[in-house]
């Protein structure tokens, strides 16, 4: 058992990764904000790191220190929560598709400006960065902070569906109208959706830079924006649940269909299909699962206790039986 974790550690911890940032996509969709620019600041939490563990403190002998990898990802969550601030004001009048096209649009602002000749000291151009330095001396010890940051950011945004800010969330989702008639600030809670879910991009950014131990210009692409939506519309976008479920589903997908394509007796043309394959299989499943499951697969009916809503039922027939009924004459 310890052999599969330390031959497969990559890609478990790119499973966790791979759900962090689903849950970043998702905050924003609780206020009905169809924002694909998480992998924008994916990139930038990225970058910060790059620079930060080759040009801040290059002469770190051994293992780099996990405190300095915690300061990376505080400091890349800080520098993406300000910049959505200032992106999110403008931006987040903007509804629906239009929307979606301008978060597109600032992921491939971050991406040309990575490419810029200008900022090839910082960025590394085209050829990026490389050689960044590991606090681990395997791929599996990034699970002792993957791990973590996920539990935390699971029970962040369970608990935040159950406050008075995520009702409001809510509340600006289903009607925004109706929401801002009953003194709920819509531009306020999707300016902070929008810096919460860019925060959370940032910091597994972070992570994710060390983990890859090279950065560029292709770690945050429109491609990336399309896979952790497909992780959120195919998981379930009414419940932190279904992030969380595809984004490990979706990210083991490629692998599983690795696997199958190594069988023996399929066809040449097919199992070269499900090696590359993977985006055509994702709007597949996006096209099926909208016609289908239209909420996901895991849906807040699904997550709810079977006795629960038999009592509910009962006490509501009980109620309307007390009720009583006007005569009609």
């Amino acid at each position: 058992m310890s052999d599969f974790f330390v031959n497969n550690g990559f890609l478990i911890v790119s499973m966790v990764l791979a759900a962090i940032l689903a849950l970043s996509l998702y905050i924003p969709l609780m206020a009905g904000q169809l924002s694909l620019a998480s992998p924008g600041f994916y990139a930038l939490g990225g970058y910060i790191a790059a620079f930060i563990s080759t040009k801040v403190f290059p002469s770190v002998t051994g293992s780099y220190p996990i405190s300095l990898l915690l300061l990376e990802m505080l400091i890349a969550g800080a520098v993406s929560g300000v910049l959505a601030v200032l992106v999110g004001v403008p931006a987040l009048r903007l509804r629906g598709i239009y929307l979606a096209l301008a978060t597109i649009a600032f992921v491939e602002i971050v991406r040309v400006l990575s490419l810029a000749e200008s900022l090839e000291p910082i960025t590394g151009g085209a050829v990026g960065v490389f050689n960044i330095p590991q606090p681990f001396s395997s791929k599996i010890g990034y699970l002792l902070v993957a791990g973590p940051l996920l539990l935390v950011s699971g029970a962040f945004v369970y608990r935040l569906e159950h406050i008075r800010v995520g009702r409001a969330f809510i509340a600006i989702r289903e009607d925004e109208l109706a929401a801002d008639a009953m003194g709920i600030s819509p531009t306020r809670y999707k300016v902070l959706a929008f810096t919460l879910g860019a925060i959370l991009a940032g910091v597994v950014g972070a992570v994710s830079a060390h983990v890859l131990n090279t950065w560029n210009a292709r770690q945050g692409t429109f491609d990336a924006s399309i896979n952790y939506l497909a992780f959120v519309l195919i998981g379930g976008s009414r419940t932190f649940v279904g992030p969380i479920v595809g984004g490990l589903a979706l990210t083991a997908l490629p692998e599983l269909l690795r696997a199958l394509a190594d069988l023996s007796g399929l066809p040449p043309w097919f199992s070269q299909f499900l090696r590359d394959g993977r985006l055509i299989i994702y709007g597949v499943l996006l096209a099926i699962g909208t016609v289908f499951f239209p909420q996901g697969i895991i849906t807040p009916e699904l997550l709810r206790r079977p006795g629960r809503s038999a009592i509910a039922q009962v006490d509501v027939a009980s109620a309307s039986e007390t009720i009583p009924q006007k005569e009609v004459k």
